[in-house]
């Protein structure tokens, strides 16, 4: 996208400035993590890596951006200059898409020249804060509809279009079967669907007329809107369609409920529909649905057979964002010597060092408890963060969206039950090694003293 090296906040660039004055050739080692999760929520789900691999290796400064910053009056010509040189030259470690992951533990680690490093913030945290959010929400509502269908219809109602774009994919890599973005379907290759609106059925003289010229155009595939009227009346027309459509060796694929108690009359429906020997006609829900509406459904056995949801996944309503943030874990001196570092603000303490996650399992193959640790430690467990870019460029094959939703579902089967409950937050065990925890007390020790002796 053109001018996207502008996707950044002001003061990722006046610092960068400042190092370019001072430091240009200092490296830095930041990580990219979440030091809370929401409400309700047990783990979270990584999504948004190959976005943030392919804009890295892409990242330049256009003619036409360079001309705007000049005009701001804040930048120097030789900073200047050096932008229209940049690329980024650094190496990424990351978790995979897909991957389940915990407060604290790095999402990505970026270790580069402290510019570009600095430069990049913004779109790193707004990428990963997007993806990651929507994937959490949407696997929830995965999990909710146990073998049942879910179906992304989000669009009209996330945060421009890029939003929904996004949205649709990390809701098909959390499971659901497909999306009613076309655009989406298009660039990621997720299966499209979709249904009728009320206004089409208004736009006739009858709800019978519509049905029976949607069917008549669409007949390997309608869903019938049931409720612009009534449900039950709309049913007995959806009926006499089903019929007719039999009549020419075709079948009517479902009727769709949108508002009304939806447990009582997909009841009443699929016995009326059963009644009719069309026990193949699907019982589609939609309507403000959640995870929690979902659960509700199934739990007093409402006989629907797939749910679309919109708004409450797209925008991942009771929890829009996470609390994603980038900090600095290390810093190099004018030898080129990585020292730690770390922040010592009340509640933000953060830990020092270049770090790697270490997942154990029991004997089952469940997740037991993760290790956050040093990278050269030799602890039990896998090591979770891979080198996705190296020198700038991307030194992995990127995983297609099925291969990752594959990896997503592999993951959650040996992610323990009390952690995929929806109303019950458990604290999964993230362990802080020996050595950071030795790393983290002898640095805050030393700040403080450095911090004394300055006032």
């Amino acid at each position: 996208m053109k001018g996207i090296c502008l996707l950044l906040d002001l003061y990722e660039l006046t610092m960068a400035q400042s190092y370019f004055e001072t430091k240009k050739d200092i490296l830095a080692t930041f990580d990219l993590f979440s030091r809370n999760l929401p409400k309700n929520r047990s783990f979270f789900v990584a999504s948004g890596l190959e976005d943030i691999l392919r804009y890295l290796e892409d990242l330049s400064f256009d003619s036409e951006s360079l001309n705007f910053l000049e005009s701001q009056k804040l930048f120097s010509r030789g900073f200047l200059d050096y932008l229209s040189k940049f690329k980024f030259t650094g190496t990424i470690f990351a978790l995979r898409e897909g991957e389940i992951f915990f407060p604290n533990e790095p999402i990505i680690r970026v270790t580069a020249p402290i510019i570009e490093a600095q430069i990049i913030e913004s779109y790193l945290l707004n990428t990963i804060n997007l993806q990651t959010t929507v994937a959490t929400k949407a696997v929830r509502c995965v999990l909710a509809v146990k073998d049942k269908g879910i179906y992304d219809f989000s669009l009209r109602r996330t945060q421009g279009f890029d939003a929904g774009l996004k949205a649709a994919r990390s809701s098909y890599i959390a499971g659901c079967k497909g999306t009613s973005n076309v655009l989406a379907g298009k660039t990621y290759k997720i299966p499209i669907v979709g249904t009728m609106a009320h206004s089409y059925v208004m736009s006739f003289e009858s709800e019978l007329e519509a049905f029976s010229t949607f069917s008549e155009i669409f007949s390997e595939n309608s869903i019938l809107l049931l409720d612009t009227y009534d449900n039950l009346k709309g049913l007995e027309n959806a009926i006499l369609v089903a019929k007719e459509l039999e009549k020419k060796g075709k079948k009517l694929k479902g009727v769709r409920l949108d508002s009304g108690d939806l447990v009582r009359l997909s009841k009443k429906i699929r016995r009326i529909l059963d009644k009719n020997q069309l026990n193949y006609v699907k019982i589609f829900a939609s309507g403000n649905l959640d995870e929690y509406k979902i659960h509700h459904l199934l739990k007093q056995d409402a006989p629907i057979d797939d749910f679309g949801v919109g708004t409450n996944m797209g925008v991942s309503v009771d929890s829009p964002y996470t609390d994603v943030i980038y900090k600095i874990s290390e810093v190099s001196n004018k030898d080129g010597q990585f020292l730690p570092t770390m922040k010592l603000s009340r509640g933000k303490v953060t830990y020092p060092g270049r770090k790697q996650i270490y997942r154990i399992k029991d004997k089952d193959g469940f997740y037991k408890e993760d290790i956050l640790g040093l990278e050269d430690e030799k602890l039990e467990g896998e090591p979770l963060l891979f080198c996705a870019m190296k020198d700038g460029r991307i030194i992995f094959p990127f995983p297609t969206l099925d291969e990752i939703r594959q990896y997503l579902k592999e993951n959650l089967k040996r992610l323990p039950l009390k952690f995929k409950e929806l109303k019950r937050r458990s604290i999964y065990p993230v362990k802080i090694s020996p050595l950071l925890q030795k790393l983290t007390r002898d640095l805050e020790k030393a700040l403080k003293t450095r911090s004394t002796r300055g006032i």
